[in-house]
């Protein structure tokens, strides 16, 4: 447990707003995080219920308006950490309530859930469908987006465009991103050959940095066993040396056997003549 909450702490106490570290066994079971509630979940009428939390958020969230007023100002992590070492010191009787809250509740939504599903149309189920498969590639963009972050892949290139709209956006006109974006598309349009010629070489410029960079990246992932985040191209370069190879020997045989077959056939016809 200690290891998830250092970990993933940051995020769940801003989720929760924790403020203290004083959290003793002296936790009185009030009946909002006791009750179990499944509906009050769900997202929006089109979406399925959500899971209920578990024990140990029901117990964090009875907490937290004492902790707020006990240990004002101490720091997120540093508060999910004790307040990790707190749950765990608590005696299974005094877990209990929480767990049983949250089976309860957990038993409520495998219900709501079953009629959640029962009334949907073929269409909805497509659709929900749809939705779950682009929230998981969501996911695993971001999940991958922060992988290649860590191991410190080089950023792409930026094109002429791109860097004249960093240095221009703020006095951008419009009030909003996408009017800003329009308006800069515009000016970039109505921009002389001249003043883009200073943006295009420093796209150019990019590039060739982008390039120095990223064959020692690649190389370092391939000596630690990472051949999947290297670009597609590199990849696609190397199966299609493989397969020019391939259809050179397969043309080498080929021609071979039409060889011998010509060979034969000119024995063939010898007595004949």
């Amino acid at each position: 447990m200690l290891s998830f909450i250092s970990t993933g702490g940051n995020l769940l106490g801003r989720l929760l707003g924790l403020s203290a570290n004083g959290l003793s066994a002296r936790c009185s079971c009030s009946r909002l995080w006791l009750t179990p509630a499944v509906k009050s979940f769900s997202t929006a009428a089109d979406d399925p219920p959500r899971l209920p939390p578990t024990g140990y958020i029901r117990f964090i969230k009875q907490q937290q308006p004492v902790l707020f007023k006990q240990y004002p100002g101490v720091k997120t992590l540093e508060i999910t950490k004790k307040i990790a070492l707190q749950w765990q010191a608590l005696s299974a009787e005094q877990k209990q309530p929480f767990e049983q809250a949250a089976k309860a509740a957990r038993e409520e939504y495998k219900v709501e859930l079953s009629k959640f599903y029962a009334r949907l149309t073929p269409a909805q189920s497509m659709a929900l469908s749809e939705k779950k498969r682009q929230k998981l590639a969501r996911r695993k963009s971001i999940r991958k987006k922060r992988e290649l972050t860590m191991l410190g892949k080089p950023k792409r290139p930026r094109t002429a465009f791109n860097i004249y709209m960093s240095e221009h956006f703020v006095e951008a006109r419009g009030a909003t991103m996408q009017t800003k974006m329009k308006s800069l598309m515009e000016d970039w349009r109505n921009l002389q050959d001249s003043q883009k010629k200073v943006y295009e070489q420093l796209a150019e410029d990019d590039k060739v940095r982008y390039r120095n960079e990223i064959k020692p990246w690649e190389k370092y992932m391939e000596e630690i066993g990472r051949e999947d985040l290297l670009r597609r191209k590199s990849v696609t370069a190397d199966n299609t040396v493989g397969a020019k190879g391939l259809k050179g020997e397969a043309k080498a045989q080929t021609g071979s056997t039409g060889l011998n077959l010509a060979k034969t056939a000119r024995r063939v016809k010898k007595p004949q003549d």
